[in-house]
């Protein structure tokens, strides 16, 4: 009696099913199941259609052309559209898929109201499919959806990058130059400050040299710090040097923060605030110093130092007044550079997403002669060459673009001008280092 029952109640459950798809039109097979809750995105293909759970779009982008959505029933034209709608998000999202082909989405954010009743903001985390990014950008873009007389909805512009600011998480007003101040030490506490082990250089030739050459040496630094297992004490106000400044100086009291993440490194290391330490140094008094003034004595001899500090003091003659000397010779076999530990600024790294974005993330780039592009390609030249003209032979050949261009994205005096330069050339897909023979007249 109960496998009668049952087996009724199937029957019974099919042909009310056949009846109620009977009614809709034979090119929306699925429509039925849409009203009945059941979440999918119709898509079309050469040979079928098929019925797609929206937890799977990811995995079908590549084989299926997604259609647009279709509201069942009467509707407004003029209505607006509801951005939180799950049908709405689907239609953003496969949209947006579709569109940035060359990037791999992470995550999409919801969507929320944009300017008008046409307009919605969504928010992705996403990183180029070429290269070598480990990490995922934030974008967050703005797009115009239309209703039409048919009820269907149609995603017909898709802003540019960083466009819908009402999906972007909120943490703060202020520019996207803004740095936040962050307290890097160890407080006041007389015990936690006398049982700490530092480490500190003082003086040296990397004051306004490159960004590059300091890297170099601070990497170094850092990584006989680790070595000795102390904490590194280091100065936060860092010189600019000339060939990355608008104004062709050297422009000192730079802030550390403005250009390498320093809560990164703070998780990452042991590291104090020079400004803080010295001090507290004064405060407590009575602790020993143990100075070391030739680059050429090996952290390895260090190692048993039992003073509270070690100061090690570079001369004035270069080169051997430069902190990554001390990694060089013997130390270098024993000695590691953390350099996953010193990362850029996140404000400067956004930057030269916003501009690899505006180029598609389909660029490569040059820094001075050669050749090696295909014709039409996009071509990002990272120089500090003042005069445009001097790229004109490269744009009959070429999509030549500069980082003049985007000046809009900063003030006149942004210390991240060259800087941000050199981020958006290493964003690539092919590299050449020199162009002269392109731009030979």
């Amino acid at each position: 009696m109960i496998a009668s029952l049952c087996f009724s109640v199937f029957v019974t459950g099919i042909v009310i099913f056949t009846t109620i798809a009977a009614t809709y039109n034979s090119e929306e097979p699925f429509a039925c199941l849409r009203d009945l809750g059941f979440p999918f995105i119709q898509a079309n293909s050469t040979d079928r259609t098929a019925l797609i759970d929206t937890r799977d779009v990811e995995s079908v982008v590549e084989e299926a052309g997604f259609t647009e959505f279709s509201d069942s029933g009467s509707c407004s034209v003029d209505e607006p559209i509801n951005c939180r709608d799950l049908e709405v998000f689907h239609l953003l999202m496969t949209t947006a898929i579709d569109k940035f082909k060359d990037v791999h989405f992470n995550r999409f954010g919801k969507p929320v109201e944009g300017e008008n009743g046409s307009s919605c903001h969504m928010a992705w985390r996403f990183r180029p499919k070429e290269g070598k990014a480990t990490g995922f950008n934030k974008d967050y873009r703005s797009s115009r959806v239309l209703r039409f007389d048919n009820c269907t909805l149609s995603v017909v512009g898709i802003g540019g990058y960083h466009s819908g600011g009402n999906a972007r998480k909120r943490k703060g007003r202020g520019k996207i130059e803004k740095v936040r101040p962050t307290a890097v030490g160890f407080g006041e506490k007389e015990e936690s400050f006398r049982q700490g082990k530092y480490l500190v250089y003082v003086g040296g030739g990397e004051r306004c040299k490159s960004m590059w050459h300091y890297m170099w040496s601070f990497v170094c630094m850092l990584g006989e710090a680790e070595f000795l297992n102390r904490t590194l004490v280091f100065d936060t106000s860092i010189c600019l040097s000339k060939m990355h400044s608008l104004s062709g100086v050297d422009e000192e009291g730079k802030d550390f923060r403005f250009y390498f993440d320093l809560e990164h490194l703070k998780d990452a290391s042991s590291v104090v605030d020079q400004a803080e330490f010295w001090p507290n140094w004064e405060k407590w008094g009575g602790l020993k110093l143990h100075l070391v003034e030739d680059f050429r004595v090996t952290p390895m001899r260090l190692a048993e130092s039992k003073e509270s500090l070690i100061m090690r003091k570079f001369g004035a003659v270069e080169p051997d007044n430069f902190w990554f000397r001390v990694c060089e010779g013997e130390a270098d076999g024993v000695m590691k550079r953390p350099w996953h530990k010193v990362s850029k600024a996140r404000p400067l790294l956004d930057m030269a997403s916003v501009i690899a974005s505006r180029m598609g993330w389909d660029y490569d780039s040059a820094r001075e002669e050669g050749e090696g592009w295909e014709d039409g390609r996009k071509v990002y030249v990272a120089t500090d060459e003042g005069e445009a003209v001097f790229f004109d032979p490269m744009k009959e050949r070429y999509e030549v673009h500069l980082l003049e261009e985007h000046r809009d994205l900063w003030g006149g005096d942004s210390d991240w001008y060259l800087i941000v330069d050199g981020e958006v050339f290493l964003r690539r897909k092919k590299k050449i280092e020199t162009f002269n023979a392109l731009t030979r007249l």
